[in-house]
C-alpha cells in the first residue's frame, strides 16, 4: 500500500505500523511519534493505504509535550512501588513540564522527589514498551474498583464512549488518551527533574478531595535541562513579588488578599503607566468617563456576564435592588452611548475609554502578586462604530498599541486571533459577520497571526496581543473584541446617512489590561532597572562632603523644579557607600558633588549599570536630563 510523507509516496506493507514507516526512510533515532491524517498516534498505530503521515520528533513541541506526558507516567508507576497505597488522580503535560495528582496518606515532602526521581530512572533503564489498547468502559471500570483507584473509576465513568483508551507500562495500567513514546528507552534519564510538590483539589473544585501535586519538568537533553534551570533562577531574581517590596513599590497584606497596597514608588509608577496611555489615547481620538462601581443585576442580565460570570462578581443587596459591583465596564460604556441625543452616523466612531477598576472574586489559590488579583483596574475602552469603520478603526487601535509597547520597551510581540466559543451569545450568522469583518480588519492592519480556536469572548471573536519578555516569557495583554451581540441587546443605535434606525458594533479593546499586572511583567522585564522616564526616582544627588552639602542642595532643588524626580543624599557616609546604596535601590543616575565639582560648576554623573563617571556642566545639566528621558 502507499502512505505519504509530504509529497512523498512510499510504498509499504499492507500489516505496517507508523514504525515500520520510520525504519524505512530510517529516522528511527529521532522520532517518537507520528501524526497520521492530521491525528497524533504512537508509532505503533497500523497504517492504511492512502494515510498522510508526518513524523513527530523531540525537537516538535508535540513532541516535548508526548515526552513530558510520557514521563508522568513513569512517575505514577514510581509512586505505586514506592507506596502501593497511594491513589493516582491525573498526570498531564504542561507548559514547561509535567505534573500527578495523587492521594495519598503518607505527605511527600521535598526530600522524597530524590527517592521518586531514583525509582523513575529505575523504571527507565527496564526498557518498559508503552502497550495501547481499547477495553469496553465497563471493563475499565470493574479494573480500576478492583485496586480501589477511586479517581480512575470516577473517570471511566464519565467517558461517553463505550470504550476507552487504556496504556499498561509492565504491570501499570492508566487511562489516557496517548500519545505515548514507544517505550521508556526513548525517554533520556538525565533530562528531567521532580521540581516542587503543592496542594490541588480533585477537578479543580475545592468541596471535593484534596490532592498532593508533584511537578516536574523535562527537556529533549540535559543542556537544555540546564538552560532551563539557569532561566528559572534568573526569572526568580526578578520575581516582582520580591523586587517590589525590596524598591518599595507595593505591598499584599493577609488583611485584604487580591488588592494592593500602593507604596511611594509603586503608585508613581503606577500614575506614569496611567498617563502614558491616556496621553496616546486622547491623541487617537478616544475621551474619557467613569463609570459606578456598583450597577444593578439587571443590566448585567441583559449583557449575559450575570449567567456568565456571577460565580466571580461581588454581589450587593439592599432593600429594593440586587447590584453587583463590576466585573468589567461593558454595560456602563453602553448606558453613557445612549445617554443624551440620538447618534447620528456623523457622531461615529464614539471612542470612549476608562480606567476602570473592577473587581472579581477569583479564588484565593489562584492570587498571584500583581498577576492575578480581586481588585484591579483596566485601561478599558470601547469603540461604537458602523461596520464599514471596523477596518480603519482596528488598524488606528493597532497604532496606539505598538506606540505604547515600544515606549515601555516590548518589541516583540504576536497576535492570535481567537474565534467563537462553545457557549456564546449570537446566531451562527452573526457569528459569520463579525468573525469574517475582524479577520479583514486584522489583514488590513497588516497582522501576522496565528488562530486561536474556540477561545474568543462569549460575544464576539478577538485579537489577542501577546507581547514577549527579556526571558522569552509570553504575555498575553492587548484584546481587540468586536461585538455585534450587546448593542442589539441592549437596543443601542444610530441615524445612518439614509434616516434609517442601525445598531452600531462595539469594539471593545485594551492595550495593556490590567494595569496592575502590567506592571508586575514590567518589573520582571526590567529586572526593576526602569528606564529613565519610568524610574520612580530617577537621579540621586550624593554630597561627598560637608563643605559640598549646599551645593548638592541647589543642584537638588534645580532639578526638581525642572521637573524631575530626585532625592538628595547629604548623610555623613563615604561616596561609595552613597553609590552603593543607590544602585541597589536601582536610581538610574547618581549625581555625585564634591568640592572639586562645586569649584568647577560642574556634577559628576554615574549611569545605573556603569563603573565609569561623566563630567556635566550645571549650564548642561536641564538639557542632558531632559534627553534621558527621551531616549
Amino acid at each position: 500500500m502507499i502512505v505519504m510523507i509530504g509529497n512523498e509516496k512510499h510504498e509499504v506493507d499492507s500489516s505496517a505500523t507508523a514504525f515500520d514507516l520510520v525504519v524505512k526512510v530510517g529516522q528511527k533515532k529521532h522520532v517518537i511519534a507520528a501524526e497520521i491524517n492530521g491525528i497524533q498516534s504512537d508509532l505503533s498505530t497500523d497504517l492504511q493505504d492512502g494515510d498522510v503521515v508526518r513524523f513527530i520528533t523531540y525537537s516538535d513541541p508535540e513532541g516535548l509535550a508526548i515526552l513530558r506526558h510520557s514521563i508522568a507516567h513513569v512517575l505514577a508507576k514510581a509512586i505505586l512501588e514506592i507506596d502501593p497505597s497511594v491513589k493516582l488522580a491525573i498526570g498531564p503535560s504542561i507548559e514547561n513540564g509535567f505534573y500527578y495528582d495523587i492521594q495519598t496518606k503518607r505527605t511527600f515532602l521535598a526530600e522524597d522527589l530524590v527517592e521518586i526521581e531514583n525509582k523513575m530512572r529505575d523504571i527507565i533503564d527496564r526498557k518498559l514498551v508503552f502497550e495501547k489498547s481499547r477495553v469496553k468502559k465497563t471493563e475499565a471500570v470493574e479494573f480500576f474498583q478492583n485496586i480501589y483507584q477511586d479517581f480512575k473509576v470516577e473517570l471511566a465513568s464519565d467517558i461517553q464512549d463505550e470504550e476507552v483508551s487504556v496504556y499498561k507500562l509492565d504491570n501499570f495500567l492508566d487511562l489516557c488518551r496517548g500519545p505515548h513514546v514507544p517505550s521508556t528507552s526513548y525517554i533520556p534519564s538525565d533530562s528531567f527533574k521532580l521540581t516542587s510538590l503543592a496542594g490541588s483539589y480533585w477537578r479543580g473544585d475545592s468541596t471535593k478531595a484534596v490532592l498532593q501535586r508533584i511537578y516536574g519538568t523535562a527537556f529533549k537533553n540535559r543542556q537544555e535541562m540546564s538552560a532551563y534551570f539557569t532561566l528559572l533562577e534568573e526569572a526568580q531574581a526578578r520575581d516582582h513579588r520580591k523586587l517590589g517590596q525590596e524598591l518599595g513599590i507595593f505591598h499584599i497584606d493577609e488583611h485584604a488578599p487580591g488588592h494592593v497596597f500602593w507604596l511611594k514608588n509603586g503608585l508613581i509608577l503606577f500614575n506614569l503607566i496611567k498617563n502614558k496611555i491616556e496621553e496616546t489615547a486622547l491623541k487617537y481620538g478616544y475621551f474619557f468617563v467613569q463609570t459606578p462601581q456598583l450597577l444593578d443585576k439587571s443590566l448585567w442580565e441583559t449583557s449575559g456576564h450575570w449567567e456568565k460570570f456571577r460565580e466571580n462578581m461581588y454581589i450587593v443587596h439592599d432593600d429594593n435592588a440586587t447590584m453587583a459591583i463590576k466585573p468589567m465596564n461593558c454595560p456602563g460604556h453602553v448606558i453613557i452611548y445612549k445617554t443624551g441625543t440620538v447618534k447620528s452616523y456623523r457622531d461615529l466612531p464614539v471612542r470612549m475609554a476608562e480606567f476602570g477598576l473592577c473587581h472579581r472574586n477569583e479564588p484565593s489559590g489562584a492570587l498571584h502578586g500583581l498577576m492575578r488579583l480581586r481588585a484591579f483596574m483596566q485601561d478599558d475602552g470601547h469603540i461604537f462604530c458602523s461596520p464599514d469603520q471596523i477596518v480603519s478603526e482596528t488598524k488606528s487601535f493597532c497604532q496606539a498599541l505598538q506606540e505604547i509597547y515600544t515606549a515601555f520597551g516590548f518589541s516583540d510581540i504576536k497576535v492570535k486571533f481567537s474565534d467563537r466559543p462553545k457557549k456564546r451569545a449570537g446566531s451562527d450568522d452573526v457569528w459569520d459577520i463579525a468573525e469574517k469583518s475582524l479577520i479583514a480588519a486584522a489583514d488590513a492592519a497588516g497582522l501576522i497571526y496565528t488562530v486561536n480556536s474556540g477561545e474568543g469572548a462569549f460575544y464576539g471573536p478577538k485579537l489577542e496581543f501577546i507581547l514577549k519578555d527579556c526571558l522569552g516569557r509570553e504575555w498575553q495583554c492587548g484584546t481587540l473584541q468586536v461585538d455585534f451581540v450587546l448593542p442589539e441587546r441592549f437596543d443601542i443605535s444610530y441615524i445612518d446617512k439614509n434616516g434609517q434606525k442601525c445598531t452600531p458594533v462595539m469594539l471593545h479593546r485594551a492595550i495593556i489590561g490590567s494595569l496592575e499586572r502590567f506592571l508586575g511583567i514590567l518589573i520582571e522585564h526590567h529586572s526593576g532597572k526602569f528606564p529613565f522616564w519610568l524610574a520612580p526616582v530617577q537621579i540621586a544627588v550624593t554630597s561627598i562632603t560637608d563643605a559640598s552639602t549646599e551645593y548638592a542642595r541647589s543642584i537638588y532643588e534645580e532639578l526638581q523644579k525642572a521637573g524631575f524626580r530626585v532625592i538628595l543624599d547629604t548623610e555623613n557616609e563615604k561616596v561609595t557607600y552613597k553609590v552603593r546604596t543607590h544602585s541597589v535601590n536601582k536610581v538610574p543616575c547618581i549625581a555625585v558633588v564634591g568640592q572639586q565639582e562645586r569649584s568647577n560648576n560642574t556634577i559628576s554623573i554615574r549611569l545605573l549599570g556603569s563603573n565609569e563617571s561623566e563630567i556635566i556642566e550645571i549650564d548642561n545639566m536641564i538639557k542632558y536630563f531632559t534627553a534621558l528621558s527621551t531616549d
